[in-house]
C-alpha cells in the first residue's frame, strides 16, 4: 500500500476582499512527483505558500508523514520535513556553493551554540560530516566541480541546482520546487527534468509548481489544476490533459 507523505484538506485563504483559496486539498504519496498548475491568478502560488508555511491559512488540515503539522512559519515547516525553493533564487551570493549547502544541513545537526563556540570534538566531527554530505549533494545535482565557487558566479541553471542541493540537505520528506524551470533554456530544462527524475528514483517526493505545462505533463505522476482558487481537476497527466474543463480553462485545444 502506498505511503502518504503529504495530505492537506479544506484549505481556504482570504486576502481582504479576495478569496484566494476555497476548500482546496491534495494527497501526495511517497516517491511521486506531483504537479500543481493553473492559469495566472488561479491560487497555485498561494496554495504552495500555505503548504510551506509562508502564509497561514484561514482553515484546513495538514498532515506530513501521517502526523499533523501547522504551517505557521517556514522554518517550522522545514523542521517538520518540507524543504522548498523559491521562484526568485535565494542563495547566499557571497558564500561558496559548498557553504550554501552546509547551511541547509545545519537544520539537522545537534551540537548547538556552545559546541560551536568551544569547538568541541563533537562539533568538529559533526562539521566534517556536514561538509562531506554537502559535497555528496553537490555531486548529486551535478555541480560538484563548483563547490568552492561563490554562488553568484554560477550560471543560472547551476544556481537552481544549488538551491535544490541545499533543500535536499535538510533530509526532507517532501521537496517543494517553486517554478524551478523559470528562466531556463531548453538544455537546462532537460537537465532539470533528469535531476527531478533522479530524485524520484531515490524514493524522494517532490511537489512542483510550474508554468511549463509540457514539463509537468511529461514528468509528474499526478497533477492538481486550480482555477480562481478552486479545484478544477486532479488526476494523472493523461486524465488532466483530456479533462474538458481544463482544456477550456487553461491548456487550450492544442493540448491533446
Amino acid at each position: 500500500m502506498a505511503e502518504t507523505v503529504l495530505k492537506v484538506a479544506g484549505i481556504s485563504k482570504r486576502f481582504g476582499g479576495l478569496q484566494a483559496l476555497s476548500d482546496v486539498g491534495l494527497t501526495i504519496e511517497r516517491g511521486q512527483v506531483y504537479g500543481l498548475i493553473g492559469p495566472n491568478g488561479a491560487g497555485k502560488t498561494t496554495f504552495f505558500n500555505v503548504i510551506t508555511g509562508l502564509y497561514t491559512p484561514d482553515s484546513g488540515t495538514f498532515e506530513l508523514g501521517g502526523k499533523p503539522y501547522q504551517p505557521s512559519a517556514v522554518h517550522l515547516v522545514a523542521k517538520a520535513g518540507i524543504a522548498r525553493t523559491f521562484q526568485n533564487i535565494r542563495l547566499f551570493a557571497e558564500m561558496t556553493a559548498l557553504e550554501n549547502v552546509m547551511v541547509g544541513r545545519h537544520l539537522r545537526t545537534s551540537s548547538g551554540l556552545l559546541g560551536a563556540i568551544f569547538r568541541t570534538p563533537g562539533f568538529k566531527a559533526e562539521e566534517r560530516a556536514i561538509m562531506e554530505r554537502a559535497r555528496e549533494l553537490l555531486d548529486y545535482v551535478g555541480i560538484g566541480k563548483y563547490a568552492d565557487f561563490k554562488a553568484r558566479t554560477l550560471s543560472y541553471g547551476d544556481q537552481r541546482r544549488l538551491e535544490i542541493a541545499r533543500a535536499l540537505a535538510t533530509d526532507p520528506q517532501l521537496i517543494a520546487l517553486d517554478e524551478p524551470a523559470a528562466g531556463m533554456n531548453a538544455t537546462e530544462k532537460v537537465l532539470l527534468r533528469e535531476l527531478i527524475e533522479r530524485i524520484r528514483a531515490d524514493n524522494r517526493t517532490v511537489l512542483l509548481i510550474e508554468h511549463d505545462v509540457k514539463l509537468v505533463m511529461g514528468l509528474c505522476d499526478r497533477v492538481t489544476v486550480l482555477e480562481y482558487g478552486k479545484l478544477l481537476a486532479q488526476g494523472t497527466p493523461h486524465e488532466v490533459q483530456h479533462n474538458e474543463k481544463v482544456i477550456e480553462a487553461y491548456l487550450g485545444t492544442g493540448a491533446h
